[in-house]
């Protein structure tokens, strides 16, 4: 399959990068598009505002829009928290699939505390969530997807497990 765009959206700690990185050691022609790096190249000392944001996501869905148009299969490993960019993802991107990756608001704080390599995300965001930082879960609304082709309860289900799950999906969008 050429040209698709995944999109692994969650709160902050939920795995979307490590789930990004497994699927890119089985798939390597699969281009990771990071958030966090990207914002870092489109605004370098970031405010994280609502028009800032805005600006970065629809800049990020438009450069995955050219390089599926182009034949890249890429993932998006960014939390997305408002739907409206999903959408537009959906709408711009032929072939486009969500993987939604379910995770109860403490599990994320734990492990985004505990993590060590942060893909160029923020150190400690949820503490500066705390202290009024802009963050989704906390004083950012995250609205989960409606009809996600892809759940997974990252709290529940083992990486390993969550892979299967993914070439499932994989499978299942290259026979439509």
């Amino acid at each position: 399959m050429k040209g698709l765009a995944l999109w692994i959206t969650g709160l902050p700690g939920s795995g979307k990068s490590t789930l990004a990185d497994e699927i890119k050691k089985l798939y390597p022609k699969f281009i990771i598009l990071r958030m966090d790096a990207f914002r870092k190249i489109v605004t370098p000392k970031p405010a994280y505002s609502g028009l800032e944001r805005n600006i970065v996501y629809r800049s990020l869905v438009y450069l995955a829009k050219i390089m599926t148009g182009r034949g890249h299969n890429v993932i998006i490993d960014a939390t997305g928290n408002l739907r409206r960019w999903r959408t537009l993802a959906r709408r711009l991107i032929p072939k486009y699939a969500e993987i939604y990756l379910k995770c109860p608001l403490e599990v994320a704080m734990k492990r985004e505390r505990k993590r060590v390599y942060t893909h160029k995300a923020p150190k400690g965001i949820y503490k500066k969530g705390a202290k009024g930082w802009p963050v989704p879960g906390i004083n950012v609304p995250y609205e989960e997807p409606k009809k996600p082709e892809l759940t997974i309860e990252t709290d529940v289900i083992p990486i390993k497990e969550s892979i299967v799950l993914v070439k499932k999906l994989l499978f299942r969008l290259s026979r439509q």
